[in-house]
């Protein structure tokens, strides 16, 4: 335990050992794990860097930052990660929701949808984002894990969006019933190969069910290829974040299954990020 009295000496003591466990960012970390502990929003810890932390509050933020040098998220020491401006609650059992996939949200809120279907939903954050962005639709969220589903579950409740969101278990289309104005999905993407040099927070701690298919990657997106037409209203429109390699590949599927890619977004880094179709 760091034996410091204030926040901002118990802060600058944590950083040598986060730089020395690889991690990318320790002053951002250390920051956001003694918000945590001191139960206060990490947007307002400049505010406390002068406050004497209790015995209880450094015991805490001792706590958090071994958890962290073991490389696990902060988002999952904290249990939450903000996702479009709104508050997601994060477990293992989830995907820890990224700033790129906002690309696919912004796409999906460019056009007006009544009823929309997430596939491989996980925390809910792209399901709950779009139903909360646009007051007066609905939306079913599935996913093949039972605990992802009860994350899902709860973060809807916890936005007030569970009167118009619906979760089941389902892998992809098998448990779908009628059409849908659109139709989303963050797969797992990542090819078999590339799985062993993905950084530890991702590999070691996140689902491998929702990292990668096994493969090539593209197994995902080949199942949503072969049953999108089904379920998508006509004009539907269908939106799949992608790997940055990702783009024709998946376009090409959607092409082949009969539907008419509308375009291939990049994200802030200029990497494909997004493939769109649409139901002719």
């Amino acid at each position: 335990m760091i034996r410091v009295r204030r926040v901002s000496e118990a802060i600058r003591a944590a950083l040598p050992g986060l730089s020395a466990a690889g991690i990318e960012d320790p002053a951002r970390d250390a920051r956001r794990l003694m918000a945590h502990a001191l139960g206060v929003a990490a947007e307002r810890i400049s505010l406390h860097m002068g406050d004497d932390l209790t015995p209880m509050q450094a015991a805490a933020f001792a706590a958090h930052l071994e958890e962290r040098l073991r490389r696990r998220p902060v988002s999952q020491i904290t249990g939450a990660r903000l996702f479009y401006g709104r508050s997601f609650r994060v477990t293992r059992d989830t995907l820890d929701p990224r700033p790129e996939t906002e690309e696919l949200v912004s796409e999906a809120l460019s056009a007006p949808f009544g009823r929309v279907l997430d596939l491989g939903t996980g925390t809910g954050c792209i399901l709950l984002t779009l139903l909360a962005e646009r007051p007066g639709t609905s939306g079913l969220g599935l996913d093949l894990s039972p605990a992802a589903l009860e994350v899902a579950r709860g973060n809807a409740a916890a936005l007030g969006l569970d009167g118009r969101a619906e979760f089941g278990l389902s892998d992809w289309f098998a448990a779908v019933q009628g059409e849908f104005d659109l139709i989303v999905s963050n797969p797992p993407y990542i090819a078999a190969d590339e799985m062993a040099g993905l950084a530890p927070e991702v590999r070691d701690w996140e689902p491998a069910m929702a990292l990668t298919p096994g493969g090539d990657g593209l197994d995902a997106y080949r199942a949503i290829a072969a049953g999108a037409l089904a379920h998508l209203a006509p004009g539907g429109r269908l939106m799949v974040e992608i790997g940055p390699t990702q783009g024709q590949a998946v376009a090409s599927l959607f092409r082949a299954a009969g539907l008419d890619v509308t375009a291939i977004r990049t994200d802030l880094d200029g990497r494909d990020r997004v493939v769109a179709a649409r139901r002719a």
